[in-house]
């Protein structure tokens, strides 16, 4: 499989590119490519481009832009996904399958019980890593637009502002099935961390117009909720046959 690799850079046909750092060290040290080599290169604003290796060294590596496609794998569902952060791997997990799902917009949400307490400095340097996971998903599956990342915010900070056609929050005691829900064209999925949301969180999303609703009989860890609930909504509304 030709490797893709999504550019920070403005692309155009014919144009000749140094690529970032992370991306050369990948090609030019996992996957072993050489000057002449085929790649894929995307820039977030549709289609994708064909592409050679021009210049390969310890230092950079470079490519040419061939022609543009226009292709588009981006699903007609307009997914939000509120997330309460949770550890390390769990959230890098969720965000990574959320982005292969087809979600156009996260946001990552401090919550009451969320285990990971975030300063301002660490919350940056979380959102720079959280971008770089979607950034290699969206690579990874072939999108052609990654996800916009918003900076971590407080439940009542982000519920009231939510401009979704339909919001949802997951409640195992709910008396809706997502499943039974009426068609919709954009969703937003606002998901607890490990402990859930607090009672008062819950309030505020009620308030706010989330519609809790359940996934089934077992109670799911927040990765897995994340991703059960993605893909449910995608097969209902979206992209996923």
């Amino acid at each position: 499989m030709t490797p893709r690799i999504h550019s920070a850079v403005p692309l155009a046909s014919g144009l000749d590119i140094v690529l970032d750092p992370i991306a050369a060290r990948h090609l030019r040290e996992a996957l072993r490519l050489a000057v002449g080599d085929a790649l894929v290169l995307f820039d977030g604003r549709g289609g994708e481009y064909d592409a050679v290796i021009t210049r390969l060294s310890r230092h950079e590596v470079a490519a040419r832009l061939g022609a543009h496609r226009a292709v588009d794998r981006e699903s007609p569902l307009r997914l939000t996904l509120a997330q309460g952060i949770s550890r390390g791997e769990r959230m890098d997990y969720t965000l990574q399958k959320a982005a292969e799902l087809g979600v156009g917009h996260v946001v990552p949400l401090n919550t009451a019980r969320s285990t990971v307490k975030l300063d301002d400095a660490r919350a940056a340097r979380r959102t720079a890593h959280w971008a770089g996971i979607l950034r290699h998903a969206c690579e990874q599956s072939g999108r052609t637009h990654v996800p916009l990342l918003s900076p971590p915010v407080r439940v009542d900070a982000y519920a009231g502002g939510e401009t979704a056609a339909l919001k949802l929050t997951l409640d195992p005691t709910a008396d809706t099935a997502l499943a039974a829900l009426p068609t919709a064209t954009s969703i937003a999925l606002a998901i607890g961390p490990e402990g859930g949301f607090a009672a008062a969180e819950r309030a505020i999303l009620a308030t706010a117009g989330f519609r809790a609703v359940r996934l089934g009989p077992r109670i799911l860890r927040t990765e897995t909720a994340a991703l059960v609930a993605l893909s449910i909504l995608q097969a209902k509304f979206g992209d996923l046959a």
